[in-house]
């Protein structure tokens, strides 16, 4: 039995413009290429088939009886190629399809809502697929392919990602209503010296900035009341366990309507968690990826100045 070829996509193109032109010539001017190019491709597509395609005459070139029976499936294939580069056209320049996003759950719920409504707004085409975890998790997915852009924290885990700052997140420092410092206007070191300071679990990389004012104050951190989320050492500060910094998206979202835990205000500011957008330099969407990165920013800068220190 014969093997049959696989026509390619250029001969199928040429021979639908022959059969509708009825001329090789008439094609060769129509697709603007040579002559001898479509007579050649033409007959390597019959010689793969094992079929003769075209009746030749002086007077031009017709279709036989079995490229006629073809001709509605080439008509068909043809379309859906035609189909498939504008989608690829309209997804290049809209950015359109799903993009992957991952971002850590001690800042996606207190950023999200304030720039996805106006991400969609102003990207119509743009589909976020989000999903949270650990930063080390989702650099490591962002490099196996796994999201195509993430949120995330400064000092990165891996390297080879391309960075666009974001801003500055503070801490602020939050007790019970009923603890001794809420007395003082402005708290200070030596008032923090001492103090029991709760902090969330190792995993999340927040807890190393957390260790980190601990030592810069003199607090000592409570290793036997590691919170497994933010909402955890919310809660254990409001019982009087423990005073702790906390981000002050956090505080702006979680503690300020409630009124359960206290605020204060320190004489020193705290040095701010580096919020980052990140992805693959290799991505092929990475010059939408940079713009979105600088309306982020915009946003940011409109609605959180009282709370982020935004980078420009």
């Amino acid at each position: 039995m014969m093997q049959i070829g696989h026509p390619t996509i250029k001969q199928l193109k040429y021979l639908k413009t022959v059969i509708e032109l009825k001329s090789f010539r008439q094609a060769a001017l129509s697709l603007n290429v040579s002559q001898p190019t479509i007579t050649a491709q033409i007959a390597t597509l019959e010689e793969n088939l094992g079929l003769t395609l075209l009746e030749r005459s002086r007077t031009g070139a017709l279709p036989t009886a079995a490229a006629r029976a073809m001709q509605p499936h080439i008509d068909l294939m043809l379309d859906e190629v035609k189909s498939i580069r504008d989608v690829a056209r309209f997804s290049l320049d809209s950015g359109a399809g799903i993009h992957r996003l991952g971002v850590p759950p001690t800042l996606g719920p207190y950023i999200l809502p304030d720039i996805i409504p106006d991400i969609h707004k102003t990207y119509p085409n743009l589909r976020l697929f989000i999903r949270e975890d650990s930063p080390r998790e989702i650099e490591n997915g962002l490099l196996d392919g796994r999201f195509d852009l993430i949120f995330t924290t400064l000092p990165l885990d891996v390297s080879g990602l391309t960075v666009e700052p974001l801003f500055g997140e503070p801490f602020r420092l939050c007790v019970a209503p009923d603890h001794d410092l809420v007395k003082q206007k402005k708290v200070n070191s030596k008032d923090i010296a001492g103090q029991r300071l709760l902090a969330i679990e190792e995993r999340h990389r927040i807890f190393e900035q957390m260790q980190g004012l601990a030592n810069k104050y003199g607090a000592r951190i409570l290793r036997d009341y590691e919170g497994t989320s933010l909402d955890t050492v919310r809660q254990m500060i409001g019982t009087g366990v423990g005073i702790a910094f906390l981000p002050a998206l956090y505080v702006r979202s979680e503690i300020e309507p409630r009124n359960d835990v206290a605020v204060l205000e320190l004489q020193d500011t705290t040095e701010d968690r580096e919020v980052v957008l990140a992805w693959r330099p290799s991505a092929p969407q990475r010059h939408l990826y940079k713009e979105l990165a600088a309306f982020i920013r915009s946003l940011c800068e409109k609605r959180l100045s009282d709370y982020l220190n935004i980078k420009n």
